[in-house]
């Protein structure tokens, strides 16, 4: 097998490993991902004390060619990737090859903070501004730089996120974060499944809190689905979210 990109399969416990690195092995990898139906995923990543960047503020530090691989998977398999401004800033987000990627804003996104949002060569995915009606106005200029389209929404709850996002046939989601909407996507209730990589990585604490901030009564009842494992010490979980 491919160093670095084998994975073994532990729950179930079906004693299989794959090579992701082959055609056979990403096939493989697909179908534990599959969903069938409308779904919202949250795929995140975090270090073992909590933390969804390392040490240079990214997460491109706690990642993994294993983790990158599941990443485009999901992201194959899903219709729509959710993520917040704030992380479009932070991790220097590019438009999508193909697909669609919906960015989440309150405040707006100035096209010189997400320059990697604007068509380019190769790169002919939509780009979705999801913004509060009441402010939309204010944002058709950025929005238009990045050749995005604006969505106003009553509100940036889930739902009415949700709901805009359907209207445009958008119905497989996958919410990327940061930890505020994935906070807030998990809080609220809107989540089927979570898959989270855990990286081998100890750390500081992060100064706004784990990747998943929620309130103490706010406790949602998980059951494990599916989970791989690799030699470099980085998991793989999907839990599955009731009701």
């Amino acid at each position: 097998m491919s160093a670095g990109l084998a994975v073994r399969e532990v729950i179930p416990d079906s004693g299989e490993t794959a090579d992701l690195a082959t055609d056979a092995g990403r096939s493989w990898l697909a179908q534990r991902y599959a969903r069938s139906g409308a779904y919202v995923r949250l795929n995140m990543i975090t270090s073992l004390t909590g933390g969804a960047v390392g040490a240079d503020g990214t997460s491109e530090s706690l990642t993994s060619r294993v983790d990158r691989t599941i990443l485009g998977t999901i992201r194959r398999l899903a219709d729509v990737v959710v993520v917040g401004a704030q992380t479009v800033r932070a991790e220097g987000m590019r438009r999508p090859r193909d697909g669609v990627l919906a960015v989440v804003t309150r405040r707006g996104l100035a096209a010189a903070d997400a320059r990697g949002l604007a068509p380019s060569e190769g790169r002919d995915g939509r780009v979705l501004i999801v913004c509060p009606a009441d402010v939309a106005d204010t944002f058709v200029r950025d929005a238009a730089a990045l050749g995005a389209e604006l969505v106003p929404v009553v509100d940036t709850s889930s739902s009415a996120i949700l709901a805009a996002l359907a209207d445009r046939g958008l119905s497989r989601v996958v919410c990327e974060g940061g930890p505020a909407v994935a906070s807030q996507f998990v809080g609220e209730g809107a989540v089927d499944e979570l898959c989270v990589t855990v990286a081998p990585v100890v750390g500081a604490p992060p100064p706004g809190g784990p990747f998943l901030r929620l309130p103490v009564d706010v406790v949602p009842r998980t059951s494990p689905t599916g989970m791989l494992v690799d030699a470099a010490g980085f998991s793989y979980l999907r839990l599955s979210v009731s009701p």
